[in-house]
C-alpha cells in the first residue's frame, strides 16, 4: 500500500468517528437533564456524576479521535502535498 491509500484511510476513520462523536454529542447537548436522570436512575448515582461521566467520555473519545484519526491523516497530507512538489 502507498501512501495515497493510507491517506484515504485516515481520512475516512476520522469522518466515521467524527459522524459517532457527533451522534453521542448532539442529543447531549440537547437531552441532558433527561439522560442523565434515566441512566442515574437505572445505575443508582446521583445525576451529576453521570454529568460529569458524560462529560468524560466525550473528551476521551474527541482525544483519541484527534490523536489516532486526524494527527496521522493531517501528516500523510502534508508528506503528499511534498512528494507532489518534488
Amino acid at each position: 500500500m502507498n501512501i495515497d491509500h493510507w491517506r484515504g484511510f485516515f481520512g475516512w476513520c476520522t469522518m466515521i468517528n467524527l459522524g459517532l462523536y457527533l451522534i453521542s454529542a448532539i442529543p447531549l447537548l440537547f437531552m441532558i437533564q433527561w439522560a442523565s436522570e434515566l441512566h442515574a436512575g437505572l445505575l443508582h448515582v446521583d445525576a451529576e456524576s453521570v454529568r460529569k461521566e458524560y462529560f468524560s467520555y466525550l473528551a476521551n473519545y474527541k482525544l483519541l479521535l484527534i490523536v489516532f484519526n486526524l494527527v496521522p491523516y493531517a501528516a500523510l497530507r502534508i508528506m503528499c502535498r511534498r512528494q507532489s512538489e518534488s
